[in-house]
């Protein structure tokens, strides 16, 4: 079932799982939603009692999650728009051709394509190809880094996620975002680095907090850039 408490100018929204359990717990997913498990019989005053405790907790998690959320917003495919590519703003311009390519030349991204329409493909083409090439440049000495907590990912793959920059999975897979590809190297180091630290500590525990900063002592400030440059 799905409740709702008022936290000051804020409502909190949460879905109530009963089991047999002995204590009340309370998950926020990456997603930012509230999950709240209780042992059968407990009453929803009690649940909402909790939840109010652990408001402050919950907003502050959610806000966490919330770097995590690719915002990019949509670019026009058209000669003259602004595109990211690691950092930097690059101007489109697309010209006809019958050899399609995507080229960088200094401040522009030069598309050359059979028809206007191709454009958008063959630079999302070209993003990928670029990221799957980069992210394992950036990844590489990282991997090599944690190797000293005896981790190592089982594999890097690249995912469009609509609400996530990266993912770790109970195997030890890692998942990037493509979109990533439109941050500077240090952002991309950042999400790298966070997902290494899940091989160790699974939740966003201190003990998670502490190992990325003693891992990379700026992340706070790739986090922020994170946000404002692909908000």
């Amino acid at each position: 079932m799905t409740a709702a408490i008022q936290f000051g100018s804020r409502t909190i929204e949460f879905r109530l799982e009963y089991s047999d359990r002995k204590s009340l717990g309370i998950t926020v997913t990456p997603e930012m939603d509230i999950l709240v498990k209780a042992p059968v019989g407990t009453t929803m005053e009690i649940v909402k009692e909790k939840i109010r405790k652990k408001a402050p907790w919950i907003i502050k998690q959610q806000s966490f999650f919330l770097s995590f959320h690719p915002k990019t917003p949509q670019r026009k495919y058209v000669s003259g728009e602004t595109h990211l590519y690691l950092g930097r703003q690059y101007r489109l311009n697309i010209q006809i051709g019958k050899e399609e390519s995507v080229k960088l030349k200094g401040k522009f991204i030069e598309v050359i394509a059979g028809e206007k329409s191709r454009a958008k493909d063959l630079l999302g083409a070209w993003y990928l190809q670029h990221a799957r090439t980069k992210f394992h440049v950036v990844a590489a000495p990282l991997i090599e880094k944690f190797k000293k907590y005896k981790v190592e990912p089982s594999s890097i793959v690249l995912r469009d996620m609509p609400t996530r920059w990266g993912s770790c999975t109970p195997k030890g897979k890692i998942i990037l975002n493509p979109q990533l590809i439109k941050a500077p190297k240090g952002c991309i180091e950042y999400v790298i680095i966070h997902e290494l630290c899940h091989l160790i500590h699974h939740d966003h525990t201190q003990k998670f907090l502490d190992l990325q900063t003693k891992e990379m002592k700026d992340w706070e400030k790739w986090k922020m850039k994170l946000e404002v440059l692909l908000a």
